[in-house]
């Protein structure tokens, strides 16, 4: 694929983290504050998602935290894909609990984006992340 290809995208509803057709997905509901370009989801993981017994799947939760990431970027802008993706694990997250997923906008370059985000449950933090995002909408 090349950035020609890349200069806009389509949503179809079937978004594996945040598509509400995807029958196997998590329909994630992410809400975005442009005054402040961030953005915030709550979901409960079911069993189906996890690596070990009882535990969420570092995948899945790398997933959600990239969606944050682009969700945040979108306070400010329309289309955009993730160009790097660094997450820390920091506790494991057990099935069933209700995870909060926070996103933030923290700079914007003619290039590339940066955001960060985090999972926590009850206040602590399970993991976080930050991401070069790739904005399609503002290029040439």
């Amino acid at each position: 694929m090349t950035d020609r290809d890349l200069k806009e995208v389509e949503t179809d509803g079937n978004c594996f983290v945040c598509g509400q057709q995807n029958e196997r997905g998590l329909k994630a509901v992410f809400e975005i504050d442009k005054a402040l370009q961030k953005s915030h989801c709550r979901i409960f993981i079911p069993n189906g998602f996890q690596g070990w017994a009882d535990i969420v799947h570092g995948g899945i939760l790398a997933s959600l935290l990239d969606e944050a990431c682009i969700y945040a970027c979108q306070s400010a802008g329309r289309q955009f894909v993730t160009a790097e993706l660094t997450v820390k694990y920091r506790k494991p997250v057990t099935v069933g609990s209700e995870l909060l997923i926070t996103g933030e906008l923290l700079d914007q370059r003619k290039r590339f984006w940066q955001a960060r985000a985090k999972v926590e449950t009850g206040g602590m933090v399970h993991a976080e992340a930050t991401a070069k995002i790739f904005p399609l909408d503002s290029r040439e």
